[in-house]
């Protein structure tokens, strides 16, 4: 798997309603914008989004933590009542407009068409048919959102409240994930654009991440063992378990 840059920047449009509509499209690199600015009021960059997002740059925290999960294949518990990830997502942001407002969401995407099972013989994931139908698709809004950009870019941006779940019935707006299957986490900042028509400038309105060394397996228990020790190891609430008990 190997190295991964430490940010990888997108262009898929923005959910039709923010509430009800995930982003769609797969993880893939789109242009950089540039600095060049087009109509005098709001200013577009070279590559067609407005200059409030334009420049916005995120760097994932815990960068060698996630590199060391990457390596290993990481797996992120699923369970009915939702679970907390751990690496949590963070990102440290830059470039955002200071007076403007923004709005940060996450969603999940699935790396591939395929369902997987886990050979313990040669502690590998392997292939095991079609992907599941794809679960409901859903973004998690940061709490604090919306925000000026100024109050995003003080401090690190923490996902921490965000839960996994493979309930296909969850009323908690947990994210909901197939198991057995691989997922790419992706980071969107959203400028809250005050024209009244505002809709008609959604895709300009928006920039997304995607970070390579978080994609993972979701999994109702752990199947690698060395993905249990490193939780354990590095989880400062997994710190009960540290006596050579199984993780629950």
């Amino acid at each position: 798997k190997g190295s991964a840059p430490t940010s990888g920047v997108q262009d898929t449009p923005p959910p039709p309603h923010p509430a009800s509509a995930a982003f769609p499209g797969g993880p893939g690199e789109g242009s950089p914008c540039g600095s060049s600015f087009g109509w005098a009021g709001e200013g577009l960059g070279s590559g067609g989004k407005n200059r409030r997002v334009c420049h916005a740059a995120a760097r994932l925290e815990m960068g060698s933590l996630w590199e060391e999960f990457n390596r290993l294949g990481t797996e992120m518990i699923v369970t009915k009542a939702g679970r907390r990830m751990f690496p949590t997502f963070q990102v440290k942001l830059s470039g955002l407009d200071p007076l403007a407002d923004y709005v940060l969401l996450m969603d999940f995407v699935p790396l591939d068409d395929k369902r997987y099972r886990y050979a313990f013989h040669s502690s590998s994931w392997l292939a095991a048919g079609r992907a599941d139908p794809a679960a409901p698709g859903r973004v998690h809004f940061h709490p604090d959102s919306p925000a000026k950009g100024a109050q995003w870019m003080r401090q690190i941006v923490s996902f921490d409240k965000l839960k996994l779940t493979n309930n296909l019935l969850d009323d908690n707006g947990h994210i909901i994930l197939n198991s057995m299957h691989r997922y790419q986490p992706r980071f969107h900042v959203v400028f809250v654009d005050p024209r009244r028509d505002s809709e008609r400038f959604a895709h300009q309105n928006f920039k997304s991440f995607s970070f390579p060394e978080t994609q993972f397996m979701a999994v109702t228990a752990y199947q690698n063992h060395r993905i249990t020790q490193l939780k354990i190891a590095s989880n400062p609430f997994a710190k009960g378990f540290r006596d050579g008990e199984p993780e629950p």
